[in-house]
């Protein structure tokens, strides 16, 4: 192999170094793309919104393989309670601690090494490699890797596969591949009712005793059943707010926040009409704010989830299961313009806590199941379904 084992390691170090809070990425993309540009990547910046976004790309032909992946971290909470600097990489135990070990500097370090490795050994394979990395997916992800995508469909610039280096594992590195993510459709609704004195409740409308019949009601429905890969859409109120702080004022307005984790079995417009229609049927005047934060995806049984599954086995001896649990990603996004896209990175356990770290051991297995999948997509002679051999 072109790299030792410790190529990955010396690389996250580096990445863990830069103090990348979103959405400053604080030298992280002109590091990587460094590396990308002296083994054959263009290297091109998308910069919006202040947010800075990397799209490096090596030859033009189909298929392309893509590794997508946020420089970004969370805040390191109190500093007091970290054993160790969360912006020197430690290593302590067969760990390697710092902010974003985990979420997602390893998977990033990964990526390059498995591209350098892979290059390397060969050097005119067939297809691409590209990186579509950001530094705004830990915030309000409105101009990271959504302004990459938009910016490829305009130019018709299309994926094949793309692999997010999201950290899926659960016990041991290998054991989860994230082939989907449930969709995210939230609500603010207002119940309206009239406000009066407590001990005259004849002259008031409560809406809080309005809307709990309708509330239970809710709370009960079976949205859909979910199915092979995901469990059923589930419905929950986050918050819930009504009167005046005083204890003898009947409200005059109940605001409630709720929010769907929804399944590729229902759609937002099907939510949103179910859920409007129990509404109505309980009498309720009311009004509705909704906000789409992110739609389902789904890569079934495939080439790149087939090579993927191989990979790990190879590398580990697991076979992976295939899981869509969880928040979202940015893979919500990259679905739009790919057929298949899927999530593997290292143990999720310590993401976004004090003393966030990544087993050492596991680093250059990951860099080894990415670069596998390389050749298993790109050295053979398979390429995605109705999808030509040509440049785009």
């Amino acid at each position: 192999m072109p790299h030792s084992s410790d190529a990955t390691l010396e690389l996250a170090e580096q990445l863990i170094r830069r103090r990348s809070l979103t959405p400053d990425d604080d030298g992280c993309l002109p590091l990587i793309a460094g590396r990308l540009q002296r083994i054959g990547f263009t290297c091109e910046t998308v910069a919006r919104g202040g947010v800075t976004n990397l799209w490096a790309r090596r030859n033009m032909a189909r298929p392309l393989l893509c590794f997508a992946g946020h420089t970004d971290v969370v805040p390191t909470g109190p500093l007091a309670q970290w054993h160790s600097d969360p912006f020197v990489p430690t290593r302590r135990d067969g760990m390697l601690y710092g902010r974003g070990a985990a979420d997602m500097k390893s998977s990033l370090a990964a990526f390059v090494t498995a591209a350098e490795a892979f290059v390397a050994e060969h050097p005119e394979h067939r297809g691409s490699i590209a990186f579509l990395l950001t530094s705004d997916e830990e915030g309000d992800a409105v101009d990271g890797t959504v302004a990459v995508t938009e910016t490829l469909q305009a130019r018709g610039e299309a994926m094949d596969y793309c692999i997010v280096g999201e950290p899926t594992a659960a016990a041991r590195l290998g054991d989860t591949i994230k082939n989907g993510r449930r969709g995210s459709l939230s609500g603010k609704l207002a119940i309206k009712g009239l406000q009066g004195h407590i001990a005259y409740p004849h002259l008031a409308r409560n809406p809080i005793h309005l809307a709990a019949p309708a509330i239970a009601e809710l709370a009960q429905t079976v949205w859909d059943e979910g199915n092979e890969f995901f469990p059923p859409t589930t419905w929950q109120i986050s918050n819930i707010h009504a009167g005046t702080g005083a204890n003898n004022v009947i409200p005059g307005a109940l605001e409630i926040l709720f929010n769907f984790r929804f399944a590729t079995a229902s759609t937002p417009e099907g939510l949103k009409a179910r859920l409007t229609a129990i509404l109505r049927r309980h009498g309720l005047e009311f009004d509705i704010g909704w906000t789409l934060g992110a739609k389902p995806f789904l890569t079934g049984r495939g080439a790149l989830v087939d090579a993927t599954l191989a990979a790990i086995r190879e590398e580990t001896g697991l076979t992976a299961g295939l899981s869509t649990t969880g928040g979202t990603s940015d893979g919500r996004f990259i679905a739009e313009i790919c057929p298949q896209v899927i999530e593997i990175g290292p143990v999720n356990e310590t993401i976004h806590k004090i003393d966030e770290c990544v087993d050492m051991a596991s680093l250059p297995k990951l860099s080894a199941i990415y670069r596998r999948v390389l050749e298993k997509l790109l050295l053979e002679n398979i390429l995605p379904e109705n999808t030509p051999n040509d440049h785009v």
